[in-house]
């Protein structure tokens, strides 16, 4: 940059705030201009496959499953759109990212929950696995930890697992709005990591919501993946991590990046600024292409499972022991059945 090269630094190099839209637009050569209509175009597409995605799926599946799907299809669409709205508004960033942050929270809720109702509903999970239990040694939290033991499956362990998932859904707003107030105030920077200041330990807080939120979805999906198998729940799981991967970790660590100046500024975007401006652009594509994937994925009609009584359970669920038929009577460890 020539400002550097005499030595002087561009103001917005040293600005702590985004630039204006008008600045940042008359600022875009015409790559940059066609970049951006095409990812707005993306955002577009992506928003009406989702709608068209969610008028198939009202008009056919049941209704108790239908708003679940609805939401879990609806988390790519939310994220790509808050972005192309804080790529075009780079002031509005933090309110953008509040808003994907929020929704999601609730979408991974609602995928536990979908997992449930797949199963059946709670009853009949409880009786499809009466005698199994949890693995509970699974991420992001205890997957190293294998001396915990299993926990067995009860109504109880799965109200706890919902207690898991429903937190997030319930302190994310709740720590929004507190991280709003604050700013407003002038106590909230956005990219502060300095421990003095709110920014950080809300974040710590959130961080460990986050992997509690998680736990309880790996634990459920551990044990029904090969029940729900016939409902492709894998592909549909793989989606879920990559939504969480790629609006969390990816961002995560391009904000880490640009807070450590790595990601150079170039005016009239500051380092924070083109962190994020970045970050936005790569889940604009990763979100479209996730859209399109999920909706092959989920329009779909799968058949129902079959009776609890037909399921096999997991190996280790329950020891099997011999069985032998003698002069038509059927014998187990050695002794006839009555």
């Amino acid at each position: 940059m020539e400002g550097e090269a005499n030595g002087t630094v561009h103001p917005s190099c040293g600005s702590s705030q985004p630039p204006y839209s008008e600045e940042l637009l008359r600022s875009l050569d015409l790559p940059g201009r066609f970049l951006f209509a095409t990812l707005t175009l993306m955002t577009l597409i992506a928003i009406l496959v989702f709608i068209e995605e969610a008028v198939y799926i009202y008009r056919k599946i049941p209704s108790s499953k239908r708003s679940i799907i609805i939401w879990i299809n609806a988390a790519a669409p939310v994220i790509s759109t808050t972005s192309c709205i804080g790529m075009w508004v780079p002031r509005s960033t933090m309110f953008t990212d509040f808003t994907a942050g929020i929704f999601f929270a609730i979408v991974i809720h609602k995928f536990l929950m979908m997992m449930i109702k797949e199963c059946g509903g709670q009853k009949v999970l409880l009786r499809r696995f009466e005698n199994g239990h949890f693995t509970i040694t699974t991420g992001p939290c205890c997957c190293c930890c294998l001396c915990l033991p299993r926990v067995p499956i009860t109504r109880q362990t799965l109200f706890w697992l919902k207690v898991g998932t429903f937190q997030f859904a319930v302190f994310r707003p709740v720590l929004v709005f507190l991280s709003i107030v604050l700013w407003t105030n002038g106590n909230y920077v956005l990219y502060n990591v300095s421990p003095k200041g709110p920014a950080l330990w809300i974040s710590c807080f959130i961080g460990a919501l986050t992997l509690c939120a998680l736990w309880a979805v790996g634990i459920m999906f551990r044990k029904v993946r090969i029940l729900l198998k016939c409902k492709n729940i894998i592909p549909k799981f793989a989606l879920y991590q990559f939504i969480v991967i790629l609006n969390q970790l990816q961002t995560t660590i391009i904000n880490i990046f640009a807070t450590q100046k790595i990601i150079p500024c170039a005016p009239p975007l500051s380092s924070t600024a083109r962190g994020s401006y970045i970050a936005q652009q790569l889940l604009i594509m990763e979100m479209f292409l996730i859209t399109v994937i999920s909706r092959v994925v989920y329009r779909r009609k799968y058949h129902d499972l079959e009776p609890p009584e037909c399921v096999p359970e997991e190996p280790g669920d329950r020891k099997q022991t011999p069985e032998v038929i003698l002069n038509g009577a059927t014998v187990q460890d050695a002794l006839p059945k009555v």
